[in-house]
């Protein structure tokens, strides 16, 4: 493109040069002209697609995990989204979907279904919903802690930073670790609503009633038309939630620091937010592995790529290689909120294991009191809501394993490394 436009510059530059002598001023105006809108054009171009031999200015002091600690330190830096995606989450013992031998998908041969992907298809859903029904139950929010990177996010939060979280994850475990509706943009949905797929009802039903049905191993009909009810999780073959696509108009033009963690970037049009934000806005990746890169004219039709980590032209785009709680942990180390972050991260924990051990004795209170056929008010589920001295010691929830074999304590004890 570039030599396109050298060749056009050196045409105008020849057919200027032949006028004749008496050609009037207003030629040789429109001439001048039409070289400087095409002297404007190339230089555009080339700062857009990268292009040329300039090389653009950093935006960072240096393209490390550095740089960026000390840009957010800056009075400039008020603004970060974060975009997550299922690597934040699998510390906790929720699978990714695309990680080999262990994703999601590598592992639903025993739902028997025609490709991996059919189980979050909306037509396959609504012929056979009993698969997804069965995966739910394995992954149902309430099961799991929030990880480190969760309670960082509510950490940018707390220092008022964070503008907004954009989440592909439907496990709720940011809202759990303390971020609120408004802090969200649950880009996939989520398990917090669920609705009558018909579209004549659309009734909605609370989280409770849908995990009283799932657990119940029943397939969720609608109480007043008798259709489906699905959570609101977006299927393939469903549009995005309108407020996601009024939120990217809104945030990402004022958008400071971007952070992804934990996501391939290979969903659209998620994975095309990275090329949203302004040209002079750093981009930091923490990931096992680098992505998002690719040629940056995509990023202009909203396709997503463009991230440039490595090569001559590289200003703005960061990536730190490894598990997301440790990069998450290294930047808070940087800007100094290490302790805060332990802290955090261990009271929290404490919090949810003190509920689950409430929620566990009642449960076994009342399981005693309908094995002794019931109590002196003749109503054991009554009785069930008073833990007495005859249920026994409370009984702890056993924590959850992760996949390199920790456990949430572990986390709490030094946030040792959960992926």
């Amino acid at each position: 493109m570039d030599q396109q436009g050298d060749s056009g510059s050196q045409q105008t530059e020849r057919e200027v040069a032949v006028e004749p002598l008496d050609s009037d001023s207003d030629e040789d105006s429109s001439a001048a002209s039409g070289e400087s809108e095409m002297d404007f054009l190339r230089n555009l171009l080339s700062r857009t697609l990268g292009l040329g031999s300039e090389k653009p200015e950093k935006v960072l002091d240096e393209l490390t995990l550095e740089g960026v600690a000390k840009f957010m330190l800056n009075e400039k830096c008020k603004n970060v989204v974060c975009m997550v995606g299922a690597g934040i989450s699998t510390s906790a013992g929720i699978p990714d979907f695309r990680s080999p031998g262990s994703g999601l998908y590598s592992n639903l041969q025993k739902y028997n279904l025609p490709y991996p992907e059919a189980i979050f298809e909306i037509s396959y859903f609504k012929q056979n919903p009993e698969p997804f029904f069965a995966l739910a139950k394995a992954l149902y929010p309430g099961k799991f802690k929030p990880t480190v990177c969760h309670y960082f996010l509510r950490l940018l939060k707390e220092k008022n930073m964070l503008l907004r979280c954009y989440t592909q994850n439907i496990d709720t475990l940011e809202r759990v670790a303390g971020l609120t509706e408004e802090d969200l943009i649950e880009a996939h949905g989520t398990f917090f609503t669920s609705h009558c797929v018909s579209m004549f009802c659309k009734k909605e039903y609370t989280l409770s009633w849908m995990k009283e049905k799932i657990f119940s191993d029943l397939t969720p009909k609608c109480e007043k038309c008798n259709s489906l009810v699905k959570p609101d999780i977006v299927f393939f073959g469903e549009s995005l939630p309108s407020r996601f696509f009024s939120a990217v108009k809104s945030d990402f033009p004022k958008v400071d620091l971007l952070i992804i963690m934990g996501t391939s970037l290979q969903v659209q049009p998620f994975a095309s937010l990275v090329s949203k934000v302004p040209t002079d806005t750093p981009r930091l990746l923490i990931n096992k592995e680098k992505t998002g890169e690719g040629e940056s004219f995509l990023g202009m039709l909203g396709f997503g790529g463009g991230m440039d980590f490595d090569s001559d032209k590289a200003y703005r785009d960061v990536a730190w290689l490894g598990n997301c709680d440790d990069g998450c942990v290294a930047l808070a180390d940087l800007l100094g909120w290490k302790k805060e972050l332990e802290e955090l991260v261990q009271r929290e924990h404490m919090i949810i294991d003190a509920k689950c051990e409430a929620e566990a004795q009642e449960a076994g209170a009342g399981t005693l009191a309908v094995e002794k056929g019931g109590s002196s008010t003749g109503n054991p589920a009554a009785e069930a809501k008073q833990p007495t001295k005859e249920a026994g010691s409370p009984m702890k929830a056993k924590p959850e394993q992760t996949q390199d074999n920790t456990t949430p304590t572990d986390a709490e004890s030094g946030l040792k490394k959960e992926d």
